[in-house]
C-alpha cells in the first residue's frame, strides 16, 4: 500500500467511527507508530481529519465529538491553561463557568483556592467544586444535556442573568480566522453569551487545536475577551485581533 492509498483508506476508517488510536492503525497498517504520527500529521494540516494525542478523530461542523473522546484529547495542553488562568484568579471571588472539558479541567485546578462563589450550567463542574466546604457553588436550572451534563435552554439564561461576576470562564469548540467564536448548539451559545455579558472579565480558554476548527453555531468573536488564554501561539490572523482590541494573550508553558 502506497502513503497515498493509506491516507484514503484512514479517512475511510474514520468515517465508521468518531475516532481512532495510534495502537489501531498501527496493527491495521502493520507500520510503525511514527510512520502513523505523520500519517495523522499530514491530514490534519489538510483540514481532513484532526489530530489528538493518542490517534484521530472526524472533522465536523454540525457534531461535536463525544464526551469521553473530548476529556482525554489534548489534556496536557488543558492542564497548563488550566494553571495558569486559576493563578489570575484571587482567592474570594465570584465566577461563572461554562461547558466543556478545558473548563471542567479548569474546575480541578481551582480547588486550591479558598472563599469562591461559582454560578454554572455544567453538572460536572458543580460536583467537581461542591466538595469544598468554603465554596459557594450555584447550578443554573434548565434541560440537561445528558451526553455531558450541560444545562441549556431560556431558563438557564434567565438564571445567569440575575447575577454579575468578577470573571467568566469560557470554553469553546472552534476559533476561525477572522476571531469568530464557534460552538455546535445553539442553546448552549445563548447561555455562554448571557456569561460574557454579566461578567466583569471575561477568561477565554482554548488549546490550540480549537485554532480552524469549524462549527456550526457562531457564539461571538474573540475581541469580546479581556484575556485569552492558549498553550501555543496563535495564528497572525488572530493575533492582529488580540493586539487591535486590547485583548491579553497568555501562552501556558
Amino acid at each position: 500500500m502506497t502513503q497515498d492509498q493509506r491516507h484514503e483508506s484512514i479517512l475511510k476508517l474514520l468515517k465508521e467511527r468518531d475516532s481512532i488510536s495510534i495502537e489501531e492503525l498501527v496493527e491495521h497498517y502493520k507500520v510503525t507508530p511514527q510512520t502513523i504520527r505523520r500519517d495523522l500529521t499530514h491530514l490534519a494540516k489538510l483540514n481532513k481529519l484532526r489530530r489528538h494525542h493518542g490517534g484521530a478523530s472526524v472533522v465536523s461542523s454540525i457534531q461535536n465529538m463525544a464526551y469521553q473522546t473530548r476529556k482525554i484529547m489534548d489534556l496536557e495542553a488543558k492542564q497548563k491553561i488550566a494553571q495558569h488562568l486559576v493563578s489570575m484568579i484571587p482567592n474570594g471571588s465570584s465566577l461563572f463557568i461554562n461547558i466543556g472539558t478545558t473548563t471542567e479541567t479548569i474546575a480541578k485546578a481551582l480547588l486550591s483556592h479558598e472563599n469562591l462563589k461559582v454560578v454554572t450550567n455544567n453538572l460536572n463542574v458543580a460536583a467537581i467544586l461542591g466538595v469544598k466546604k468554603d465554596f459557594s457553588v450555584l447550578i443554573a436550572g434548565g434541560e440537561v444535556r445528558h451526553r455531558d451534563g450541560g444545562i441549556i435552554g431560556e431558563t438557564t439564561e434567565d438564571f445567569i442573568n440575575q447575577f454579575r461576576m468578577d470573571f467568566g470562564i469560557i470554553g469553546i469548540s472552534g476559533i476561525e480566522e477572522n476571531g469568530s467564536l464557534l460552538d455546535f448548539d445553539y442553546r448552549e451559545v445563548r447561555v455562554a453569551q448571557a456569561i460574557i455579558k454579566n461578567s466583569r472579565k471575561v477568561l477565554l480558554a482554548a488549546d490550540n487545536s480549537k485554532f480552524g476548527r469549524c462549527a456550526m453555531v457562531r457564539l461571538g468573536n474573540i475581541s469580546q475577551a479581556d484575556d485569552f488564554i492558549t498553550d501555543a501561539k496563535p495564528p497572525k490572523s488572530i493575533l492582529t485581533l488580540l493586539s487591535e482590541h486590547d485583548v491579553k494573550l497568555h501562552i501556558a508553558r
